[in-house]
């Protein structure tokens, strides 16, 4: 496969990971079945992008990194910035809840 190629199909990926902005009062399953799972799996078990749920590197982090990534991306990953602090916050939250936090 050419470097090209793989470039663009990378790209394809990542680009049908962002499913447009949640509702303003989007539970944080909800907002993590919208933007998340098609990358990391509805159960955070990763596939696309890595796993997230328990037992993960995402799991040992603090929040406060969770949260800088979300709204900035990381490597492949695409920046999420239009998540308001709630919905962020819920997001969050909902992780902790799956990983057992």
């Amino acid at each position: 496969m050419s470097r090209r190629f793989a470039i663009v199909v990378v790209a394809l990926l990542v680009a049908g990971c962002n499913m447009g902005s949640p509702e303003e009062d989007a539970t944080g399953e909800e907002i993590y079945v919208q933007l998340c799972a098609r990358c990391h799996s509805a159960d955070l078990s990763g596939g696309i992008g890595p796993a997230l749920g328990p037992g993960t590197n995402a799991a040992l982090e603090d929040d406060e990194y969770l949260e800088f990534t979300i709204l900035n991306g990381r490597g492949s990953m695409p920046s999420f910035a239009s998540l308001d602090p709630a919905q962020l916050d819920r997001l969050v939250a909902y992780m902790r809840e799956v990983q057992g936090e």
